[in-house]
């Protein structure tokens, strides 16, 4: 990205582009517009994301109305956090782990996923290819 670009058109269309959304929720994230959107925008698209709750509960994560906010957007957010409340993830206390753990282990798990979706991918290849007879 450069100067001058708009950051909801590029985040967008790289969010719809991906396989695998890597979600960090932080005791603040819910406080954050941005971080909301990308989530919901990930869920809404039926991406693979791989949560990992970093100093916070999943039962915590919640969108608060504060009147900035569309209740629409409300809405959209709370849904997105739900679904991610019931996706298996990652689990950090800062004040005893090791970042480098828990980034290694985050990695792992995108590059296995990748690995998944692409077998998975040739194996739909090979049902729906047909089969010559000769």
């Amino acid at each position: 990205m450069k100067p001058g670009d708009k950051l909801f058109d590029n985040i967008n269309g790289a969010i719809r582009k991906c396989k695998v959304g890597v979600a960090v929720f932080s005791p603040r994230y819910c406080e954050s517009y941005f971080c909301l959107h990308e989530l919901a925008l990930m869920m809404e698209s039926r991406k693979k994301v791989i949560p990992i709750f970093c100093d916070v509960k999943p039962s915590q994560l919640r969108a608060v109305d504060d009147g900035k906010c569309a209740m629409e957007d409300i809405r959209r957010f709370n849904w997105a956090l739900e679904e991610a409340k019931y996706t298996l993830g990652l689990t950090f206390d800062s004040l005893k782990g090791n970042w480098s753990d828990v980034v290694t282990s985050a990695s792992d798990n995108v590059i296995k996923t990748l690995i998944e979706m692409k077998g998975e991918k040739q194996m739909q290849r090979r049902k729906t290819s047909p089969i010559l007879h000769v």
